[in-house]
């Protein structure tokens, strides 16, 4: 691709590194925002700087916020003996938009993966047996993705709370085995939530 404007060049360069974004979409997007009045894309680049620079990890889910502790853990409306355990961030954004789940979530900021080099200290695996272990928690609802990474996940951390008195469900198989929860559509998440399991029935327990 050949530009006649380097400015153009290092901004398509820079949209493109952004996943799911190819030359010719950063291109229609750099394009676009040639065509908007200087005052917006000044916005657009204020917001995007003030998220990168202000956005912060809560300190009990580790979800994104605006300050130490979520919306979402400090809403006294939701149910704080339920906890749901997420991969990502994303997930917790999909659950969220079936308003069918009122409890706290947990992101551990990935799966187990050893060929990845991700292992239980590259996850918020330890701050969740705390959350457990110090707080009213009595039932931890595994959200993890249907893959083996996920399942092997779920063995891990069931594992490491065998000693807390908590019940640990998982979502229903409405999401296909293989399948990222992002992905899947509202309805078969928030049925998938509605119908959990026990653990037992899920993986066997050694």
């Amino acid at each position: 691709m050949i530009f006649s404007s380097k400015l153009i060049e290092d901004a398509v360069k820079e949209f493109s590194r952004l996943p799911g974004i190819g030359k010719k979409t950063a291109l229609r997007m750099v394009l676009q925002l040639l065509r908007m009045d200087g005052n917006e894309v000044d916005e657009f680049t204020g917001a995007v700087s003030r998220m990168r620079h202000g956005v912060k990890f809560c300190r009990e889910c580790h979800n994104v916020s605006d300050s130490e502790v979520c919306g979402i853990c400090v809403n006294p409306g939701r149910n704080r003996s339920q906890v749901c355990v997420v991969e990502t961030i994303r997930d917790v954004i999909a659950i969220e938009s079936t308003q069918q789940y009122s409890g706290l979530y947990h992101v551990l900021g990935g799966i187990l993966s050893p060929l990845d080099g991700i292992g239980p200290e590259q996850l918020n695996i330890h701050t969740l047996h705390g959350r457990v272990k110090n707080n009213d928690v009595t039932e931890l609802i595994m959200a993890l993705s249907p893959t083996i990474e996920g399942d092997t996940t779920v063995y891990y951390i069931a594992r490491q709370l065998n000693d807390l008195p908590v019940t640990i469900t998982t979502i229903a198989r409405g999401i296909a085995f293989g399948g990222e929860l992002e992905y899947a559509d509202e309805m078969t998440l928030a049925r998938s939530i509605a119908k959990r399991q026990p653990i037992e029935n899920y993986v066997t327990m050694k």
